[in-house]
């Protein structure tokens, strides 16, 4: 078995992953001997048609759950080896999140939204920092708001920020424009790229939109719980 953990320039890798749960008709694969490095900085989407595994992928390359067996390396750490709170650990320090329903705390405004990570993981000026980050989203003037207060497309810039805040290794995103309408969608992945393309921060994408997937610039495409393809798109 390759060490991709290895892999040069790797931060994040996937080593004959696979992933099996219990179901009244017996064992059910879900995933099966994945294997798959990806680079600092890059902007991968994880495509397949729905059932094929792909959010159970990104479970497990964030630590959010184990492979029945394999490895998961996320920059330098071996996540498979590690108990919960080892994985929380690495993911409070390295990981950031957007997912579809937002997830934002509905008793904090936008500002202490984007400021809880920062505070978390001990920033010496998180005020300063996530004023900062929510200027660059387009959302200064909206800082003192709660999420009730907030349309769908201000809620995911508020997420983004707030997952962007901690220059994070990996940010994973799950059909992050799931909730959004076609034009607020565009807007909403216009700022993740662009803020994808000005950090060192690697950004993996689970969408099943194939014209957002194009955009990144590798697409591993999994097929029944199966890597089919992993290839890289002209930039």
């Amino acid at each position: 078995m390759s060490n991709l953990s290895s892999s040069a320039g790797a931060v994040l890798a996937a080593n004959n992953v696979s992933k099996q749960v219990t179901s009244p008709e017996g064992n059910l694969t879900i995933l099966s001997d994945v294997s798959f490095s990806i680079d600092k900085g890059q902007s991968v989407a994880i495509v397949g048609a729905s059932g094929a595994g792909k959010s159970t992928l990104l479970g497990l390359l964030a630590g959010l759950d184990l492979p029945t067996s394999g490895e998961i390396w996320l920059n330098g750490a071996n996540m498979t080896a590690l108990d919960e709170d080892g994985r929380a650990a690495i993911r409070a320090a390295h990981v950031g999140f957007v997912f579809q329903s937002f997830h934002l705390v509905p008793s904090l405004n936008a500002l202490e939204n984007v400021m809880l990570p920062l505070e978390l993981a001990g920033s010496d000026a998180p005020r300063a920092a996530a004023e900062r980050i929510l200027a660059e989203v387009g959302l200064a003037d909206r800082r003192t708001h709660y999420p009730s207060q907030l349309s769908g497309g201000e809620k995911q810039r508020v997420a983004i920020a707030r997952a962007f805040a901690t220059e994070p290794a990996v940010l994973f995103a799950d059909e992050p424009t799931g909730n959004l309408d076609a034009r607020t969608g565009e807007l909403i992945m216009n700022l993740m790229f662009d803020l994808n393309s000005n950090s060192s921060t690697t950004l993996v994408l689970v969408t099943h939109d194939s014209s957002l997937a194009s955009r990144c610039e590798r697409e591993i495409i999994l097929d029944a719980g199966k890597l089919l393809s992993d290839r890289r798109n002209d930039a």
